[in-house]
Parts: structure tokens; sequence; C-alpha cells
């Protein structure tokens, strides 16, 4: 194919479509700041860097809608997918990956390929042109304000990213291995909390002193990057339902908790771990202090703190076609979490649906959804569909079309659900 396209960001959901559009003939540009310039949250000189967490969420594509969202991908051809698989470090039922080793590897998939040209540099207005827009959650500021011109606007929100701590540090008296029901074997560290350690915890928690003092409103925080002290202020017991569920976990003795932080590992040694669920934006050192009320941290040693920062999204339903293209000008296109999905999964995903359409347009077909039955399908018609409040969103079940039989039981219903689905996506695949 002798068009040549453009690819604006080499997150997950640009690294996504910048492969698949490569890997089918179509000369691509694959533009991105780094490694010359980084946003506030990034520090890898690689791309596809992950920033809030190195999980990728559950595994199991029949109990778990980001699995199967998963799975759906490896069927599409996905490279993060094919990275995340390398790269893997043990975390129970989900996939987390070794976070510099994964970027290293979707990085030199793309420099080596020869359907690539690789431009480091700012992109600071929407091309006319063929082109996806993957530039994520941290567009920069010209870029932004082109955007905004031509789609009315955009909505933002924030998110954070939690701590890591080093294991050497683990006070190992007041924490033990293991995961929720005895799954997953050694891959979680548990530190437990008395109701005396937990109150004080969730005490210090909610009046330790904040990084941004700007009193966000609470349609401006996405509820699954909240961070832990918002939670913590909505009721002492909040956390013990949340991030510091204790069911599930008891240590070798049999011993159950009145609330339990779970650590999980960073990298395939198991050196650094971070904190499950305890993404935060208390300065620096308050995040020590505070943490370090939890008996097993006490004398932790902080890796990395956590840190908040600004994300964008998108009013997608006024200005987006279900096939990720701008309704005036259906040759661009944008992906990832600009365009309301939540998740790196999730965001990958969109990279991929988005290269898809954009091909089938090259060749001079109209673009084929999927259809409702798949999370793919149902991320599609959820940037896409009529919404007066659109916020951004996750894989889940809830968002598939109902089965055509009631399935009372939960685990049952799931997996016919992603049966369904993942004959859906094959055949889907088929027609392209």
């Amino acid at each position: 194919m002798n068009k040549k396209i453009k690819v604006i960001g080499a997150g997950l959901a640009g690294a996504e479509a910048a492969y698949y559009l490569a890997e089918r003939g179509v000369s691509v540009e694959l533009y991105d700041i780094k490694p010359e310039s980084f946003t506030p949250a990034h520090s890898d000189k690689n791309f596809c860097e992950l920033v809030c967490s190195n999980s990728l969420k559950g595994k199991d594509p029949y109990s778990n809608a980001c699995g199967l969202l998963k799975e759906e991908m490896r069927i599409l051809g996905s490279l993060t997918m094919e990275a995340a698989e390398i790269t893997a470090v043990p975390a129970g039922g989900a996939l987390a990956v070794e976070r510099e080793r994964f970027a290293e590897y979707v990085t030199q998939k793309l420099k080596s390929h020869k359907n690539i040209k690789i431009i480091c540099g700012e992109v600071e207005t929407v091309p006319e042109e063929w082109s996806i827009i993957a530039t994520g959650p941290l567009t920069t500021d010209k870029l932004s304000q082109s955007i905004s011109a031509i789609c009315g606007g955009q909505l933002h929100f924030y998110d954070a990213s939690a701590p890591i701590v080093s294991r050497e540090s683990l006070d190992f008296d007041h924490c033990f291995f293991g995961d929720r029901y005895g799954k997953g074997g050694d891959d979680y560290i548990n530190c437990p909390l008395d109701k005396e350690q937990y109150e004080s915890f969730v005490n210090s928690l909610i009046s330790a002193e904040k990084a941004v003092l700007h009193d966000f409103e609470k349609r401006e925080i996405f509820e699954g990057c909240m961070p832990l002290e918002i939670m913590a202020a909505r009721g002492v017991e909040s956390l013990r339902f949340a991030n510091l569920k204790p069911v599930g976990l008891k240590d070798k003795n049999g011993n159950r908790f009145y609330a339990v932080l779970q650590l999980r590992k960073e990298n395939p040694l198991g050196t650094a771990y971070n904190l499950v669920g305890c993404q935060t934006n208390l300065k620096w050192g308050e995040q020590k202090r505070v943490f370090s009320i939890i008996p097993a941290l006490k004398n932790a040693e902080f890796l990395r703190y956590g840190v908040m920062h600004r994300n964008t999204f998108l009013n997608s339903p006024d200005c987006l076609n279900a096939d990720f293209s701008l309704k005036s000008n259906p040759t661009v296109f944008f992906a990832g979490q600009i365009t309301g999905v939540e998740g790196y999964v999730e965001s990958a995903a969109s990279g991929i649906l988005a290269a898809i359409h954009m091909l089938e347009k090259l060749n001079g077909r109209q673009p084929a959804i999927p259809d409702g039955t798949t999370v793919c399908g149902a991320l599609s018609a959820h940037i896409a569909g009529e919404n007066e409040d659109f916020q951004p969103m996750n894989a889940n079940f809830g968002v598939l079309k109902p089965l055509d039989k009631i399935i009372k039981d939960k685990k049952q219903r799931y997996a016919a659900l992603a049966q369904r689905a993942l004959e859906s996506v094959r055949a889907y695949k088929e027609k392209l």
C-alpha cells in the first residue's frame, strides 16, 4: 500500500495502531516527543511507558472482563499483549509486567519495523490528512488547543499513581505472602492492620497535607484512579470495603484481619513492590509518614512516591464516530484514553480498533464495528453513543449485550458472555 499515514503518540494506543498498520503494509510515520522531551508524568526514554501501575488487571477471560478484552486483543493481533506475556511478573490472577522491559520490548518492535518511521518532535496541530491521534491523558498544550478548537472543548479529570517500596525494607514479622483465597502462591505480600492501627492510618491519611491544594470537584476524579485519601474521606470504613479489604486473606496460621494492604511485585526479582490501590496525592514526606503507620511498612524505603496529574479526554459522543474517526473529518482518528476509554488495556484496544477501521477505509471499504457482544464493540459503542454526562469507561461485563437466556449464577453467566464474545471476535477477524 502506497498510502502514508501519521500516528501521533507512541503510548499503548499509538503503538498498537502503528504496529497493526505497518504489519499490513501501510507506511507509518510515528510521532512522539520522547526521548527529547517528557510529559510531567513520564521519565522512561522508551515508548509505551506504564505510569500509574504495572498491572494490566485480570488474566482469566471467563471471569474478568479485562481478561476477556485481552483475549479479544490477542485474536486481533495485539503487540502490547505479546510484550506483556514476555515481560510478565508473578501477580496471582492478574497480568503484571516489569515496566522497563515492557516499554523496551515495544519500542524495539516499533523502531525495527521496516514500515515505521520514528519522528521525535511535538505535533502542534491536528493534521487534515490520514492520521491517528493517540496522545493520551497528557496531550501537549498546543495540540490540546488545536483539538479543542475542532472538538468544541475538552473535559478534564485527575488521576494518580501508587508508591513503590523496596522488599528488603519491609518488616516480615508483620506481613505474609499469599493471594486471596489461596490463589497465586507468593505473588503478593499482605500487610495486615488491627482495628486500632487501621483507624490511626485512616485518620492520618485524611488529615495529611496534599501535594496539590486545589479542591477538585467530585466529577473531575475518575473512580478507577481515586486517590486513597479521597476514598478514606468518604467514611472511616470505606477502605475496608475497597483498597484495604481483608476478604479472602489469612496467614499460614489461619488468622484473619481487620484490614489488609497488599503489595504486588514491580519486577521479576521481587526487589520492588507497589502498594496496590494506593494511588495518592499526598506530599512525599506525608506519604512516608502516613504509610509508615502500617506495621510492615514502618521502615519502608520508598523507591518512588505516588504522584497525581491531570488527565484529558474528549466529549467523544459529540465529536467521534464509533470507528474512532472525527465526525468533522473521517480521515482523522483518535485512540487511547483521550477518547474516553479508561485503563491500560482499554487504551491499547482502542488503538487496534482505530487502526482496523482506518485500514478498511484506506482499502475503500466501510468500517465494520465489532458488535455489542464483545468488549471491543461495547467500548466502541460507549465512545459514540448519546450520553449527556459522558465519563471514561473501563472494561466490564455490564457493558456487554445481555444473553438471550437468563443465567442467575454469576460465574456461569460471565463464562457464557466470554464464550460468546470470543466466538464473535474470531468471526469478526475472519471478515476483515
